[in-house]
Protein backbone atom coordinates (compact mmCIF):
# COMPACT_ATOMS: atom_id res chain seq x y z
CA UNK A 1 0.00 0.00 0.00
CA UNK A 2 1.29 3.52 -0.77
CA UNK A 3 2.99 5.41 2.05
CA UNK A 4 1.11 8.48 3.22
CA UNK A 5 3.03 10.95 5.39
CA UNK A 6 1.60 13.38 7.97
CA UNK A 7 3.25 16.79 8.29
CA UNK A 8 2.72 19.37 11.06
CA UNK A 9 1.19 22.76 10.24
CA UNK A 10 1.21 26.00 12.22
CA UNK A 11 -2.22 24.98 13.57
CA UNK A 12 -1.83 22.14 16.12
CA UNK A 13 -5.32 20.94 15.21
CA UNK A 14 -4.42 20.51 11.51
CA UNK A 15 -2.10 18.07 9.75
CA UNK A 16 -1.08 18.01 6.10
CA UNK A 17 -0.97 14.56 4.46
CA UNK A 18 1.08 13.82 1.35
CA UNK A 19 2.05 10.87 -0.79
CA UNK A 20 4.89 11.17 -3.30
CA UNK A 21 3.61 11.04 -6.84
CA UNK A 22 -0.05 10.83 -5.83
CA UNK A 23 -2.84 13.23 -6.71
CA UNK A 24 -5.79 13.46 -4.35
CA UNK A 25 -7.94 15.44 -6.83
CA UNK A 26 -7.33 16.05 -10.53
CA UNK A 27 -7.14 19.85 -10.22
CA UNK A 28 -8.31 22.80 -8.17
CA UNK A 29 -9.35 22.24 -4.58
CA UNK A 30 -12.23 20.91 -2.52
CA UNK A 31 -13.01 22.10 1.01
CA UNK A 32 -15.53 20.66 3.43
CA UNK A 33 -16.42 22.20 6.78
CA UNK A 34 -18.85 19.46 7.78
CA UNK A 35 -19.77 15.89 6.93
CA UNK A 36 -22.96 17.10 5.23
CA UNK A 37 -20.90 19.20 2.80
CA UNK A 38 -18.81 16.14 1.89
CA UNK A 39 -21.83 13.97 1.07
CA UNK A 40 -21.39 12.60 -2.43
CA UNK A 41 -17.60 13.02 -2.40
CA UNK A 42 -16.01 9.60 -1.75
CA UNK A 43 -12.79 10.90 -0.19
CA UNK A 44 -14.42 13.66 1.83
CA UNK A 45 -17.12 11.32 3.12
CA UNK A 46 -14.57 8.68 4.12
CA UNK A 47 -12.50 11.23 6.04
CA UNK A 48 -15.51 12.62 7.88
CA UNK A 49 -16.45 9.06 8.87
CA UNK A 50 -13.41 9.20 11.17
CA UNK A 51 -14.70 10.46 14.51
CA UNK A 52 -13.02 13.74 15.42
CA UNK A 53 -12.50 15.16 11.91
CA UNK A 54 -13.78 18.75 11.76
CA UNK A 55 -12.60 20.09 8.38
CA UNK A 56 -11.05 18.71 5.18
CA UNK A 57 -9.15 20.64 2.49
CA UNK A 58 -8.06 18.70 -0.61
CA UNK A 59 -5.75 19.87 -3.40
CA UNK A 60 -3.93 17.69 -5.93
CA UNK A 61 -0.67 17.43 -3.93
CA UNK A 62 -1.95 17.16 -0.34
CA UNK A 63 -4.89 16.88 2.03
CA UNK A 64 -5.16 18.98 5.18
CA UNK A 65 -7.35 17.57 7.94
CA UNK A 66 -8.39 19.64 10.94
CA UNK A 67 -9.56 17.81 14.04
CA UNK A 68 -11.92 18.82 16.81
CA UNK A 69 -9.85 20.16 19.75
CA UNK A 70 -10.79 17.24 22.01
CA UNK A 71 -9.79 14.60 19.43
CA UNK A 72 -6.38 12.89 19.58
CA UNK A 73 -4.05 12.73 16.57
CA UNK A 74 -2.77 9.40 17.89
CA UNK A 75 -6.20 7.92 17.27
CA UNK A 76 -7.01 9.81 14.05
CA UNK A 77 -3.79 9.54 12.01
CA UNK A 78 -3.79 5.76 11.34
CA UNK A 79 -7.35 5.87 9.95
CA UNK A 80 -6.69 8.99 7.88
CA UNK A 81 -3.46 7.55 6.43
CA UNK A 82 -5.25 4.29 5.52
CA UNK A 83 -8.12 6.15 3.81
CA UNK A 84 -5.73 8.34 1.81
CA UNK A 85 -3.52 5.38 0.82
CA UNK A 86 -6.54 3.40 -0.35
CA UNK A 87 -7.90 6.41 -2.26
CA UNK A 88 -4.64 7.03 -4.11
CA UNK A 89 -4.10 3.31 -4.77
CA UNK A 90 -7.59 2.93 -6.28
CA UNK A 91 -7.10 6.08 -8.38
CA UNK A 92 -3.87 4.63 -9.78
CA UNK A 93 -5.63 1.36 -10.63
CA UNK A 94 -8.21 3.14 -12.80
Amino acid sequence: MPKVTAHPTPNPHSLKFTRDGARFVASGFVAFGAAEEAAGDPLGSALFAVRGVANVFIVPEFVTVTKHPAASWDQLVPSIERILAEHTASAEAE
